[in-house]
Formats: structure tokens, C-alpha cells, sequence
């Protein structure tokens, strides 16, 4: 895979069981805020998905509104909110994820990181020129 693919597996990743993460948010968290719906295209991509330690969740990652990938790759949105119910996610009765509940806040799992601080672009990252029109 590529370095962009790569680079979303490896925030993917860090999302923690009983959270999730939206596509634009992993977008936001590599550097490329505008390219979500490429997020999406790496995720189809995924050459580990699973639960199991080393995998990439990628069952964890929903739209900003909190619904779940009409073509999620594995097995369709119910086999996507059964793995989420499994772990303990709510929906709310349109079958939308409850974002302020179980939306992840970017840092890495307990251990996955030193610091503790959040994943992110580099401290040099140009925020107003790649958010330009």
C-alpha cells in the first residue's frame, strides 16, 4: 500500500475498543483534512481487518453524522453495527452511531504513545493554506 493508506491504517489503529473515529477525523489526523472521502477508499483496501491485536479496525471509522458505510467492505453496515454493538457502542433509533458518546478523542491507547499526546500533523503543518479555497 501506499504511504497515504498507510498512514490512515496507522491511526486506524489507535482507535480503542468501544470508541469510533469518522472519516474526516482520520483525514484531519494525517495532515489531509480534505481527503476523507479517500480515507474511505484506503479502509476498503484493508489488508488486516479485525479486532485481534496488529489489525485495523476499520469497522470503528462511521460518517460525521455518526451512519455507518452502506458498502463497508466485510459484510455490510449490520455485520459493521454488530461488531460496534459488540463493543458496546449505542445507536441512537435511526441506527446512527451516538457520536458524543463514543467518539474518539485522538490520543493513542494507553501505552501506544509516550507522551499521551494526540495524533496529528506535524507542529509545522499549514492549516490556513491547505484549508484555502
Amino acid at each position: 500500500m501506499g504511504d497515504f493508506a498507510n498512514r490512515v491504517f496507522a491511526v486506524v489503529r489507535q482507535v480503542p475498543r468501544g470508541c469510533v473515529t469518522t472519516y474526516g477525523q482520520v483525514a484531519r489526523l494525517i495532515g489531509a483534512p480534505r481527503a476523507a472521502r479517500y480515507v474511505g477508499y484506503a479502509l476498503h483496501a484493508n489488508p488486516e481487518p479485525g479486532t485481534d491485536p496488529g489489525c485495523i479496525p476499520c469497522h470503528r471509522v462511521v460518517f460525521k453524522d455518526g451512519r455507518m458505510a452502506t458498502g463497508f467492505a466485510f459484510g455490510g453496515p449490520d455485520e459493521q453495527r454488530k461488531m460496534l454493538a459488540a463493543e458496546g457502542i449505542a445507536f441512537d433509533e435511526e441506527g446512527r452511531v451516538l457520536l458524543e458518546a463514543h467518539l474518539w478523542d485522538g490520543r493513542p491507547a494507553t501505552g501506544a504513545s509516550d507522551d499521551g499526546a494526540p495524533l496529528g500533523p506535524p507542529a509545522d503543518f499549514d492549516w490556513e493554506a491547505e484549508l484555502a479555497d
